[in-house]
Parts: C-alpha cells; structure tokens; sequence
C-alpha cells in the first residue's frame, strides 16, 4: 500500500466537508442526528489546515486527518477515510504513524460516535473509554512514562 500524509491547504476544505459527511451519515442517521448542511457546516468552521494532513493511497486523496495539541494532550481530529479504502488498514497505518510522532509523554484524546466501527480501531491501538454521552464517546491513549 503506497500511501503518505501531505500537508492540507483551505482548498482542500470543501472536498473534506463533503468526505466528512458521505463518512458520518450511516452513524449520524442511526442516531437520528444526520443534516447534510451541518455536517459540513460543523467540519469547516473547525477546519485548521495547519493542523490537518491529507491521505493519499496510490496518489489519490482518500481521506483527511487533524492533531490539536492543547497543553494536557494532544487530540485526533477528523479521521475520514473514503468507505472505498476503509478496512484494508489504511487507518491502522495512519493511526500507528501519528501516535509515533508525537510526545510519547503526552497522551490523545478522541471522540467517536456511539456504535461507530470506528472504535474498535481506537481500541486495538490503546484507546480506552474517558467518558461518554447518548451521542458521544470519548477516548484517551495514556501517555506513556520515560
């Protein structure tokens, strides 16, 4: 699998909008909270392309990832991979890279919808259950220790 992360411009925003919300809506409609406005509205007033990468596979942009740092954590942030490419272990790869760049001190926090099958990928590499809401389920990786 030839893939790499490249830095992302605002002219990616619209593109990861509408890649947020073909994502999301399966898991949004299941929790009857799915508008096609918001959920793009939502991902650009957030968007931060100083803070997000692009994945490409074989030279194409399948998907989008984002790390906020905020002084007690760092926090992993649109994780959209286009559902052509998801379950081939592109996430596993992305995730494992992240976590490796970062202060191994400092743990990641993430938040995951309710029923997602995205959490068990956060699971199988660390993540465990912080908190969580009829929506929302947040997750931390403890840092580890030196």
């Amino acid at each position: 699998m030839d893939w790499k992360l490249r830095s992302s411009t605002k002219s990616d925003a619209a593109r990861m909008a509408d890649l947020r919300a073909v994502v999301m809506r399966p898991d949004l409609e299941r929790l009857d909270r799915f508008d096609p406005i918001w959920v793009r509205e939502r991902f650009l007033r957030s968007f931060v392309p100083e803070n997000t990468w692009v994945i490409v596979l074989d030279g194409r942009d399948v998907g989008s990832v984002a790390v906020r740092a905020e002084a007690d954590s760092s926090w992993i942030e649109h994780f959209y991979l286009d559902p052509k490419v998801q379950g081939q272990g592109l996430g596993s790869a992305v995730l494992t890279q992240l976590l490796g760049t970062k202060d191994e001190g400092m743990p990641f926090r993430l938040n995951v919808l309710q029923g997602s099958a995205a959490r068990r990928l956060y699971e199988r590499h660390g993540f465990v259950l912080e908190s969580e809401d009829a929506v929302d389920v947040f997750m931390l990786r403890p840092g580890v220790s030196s």
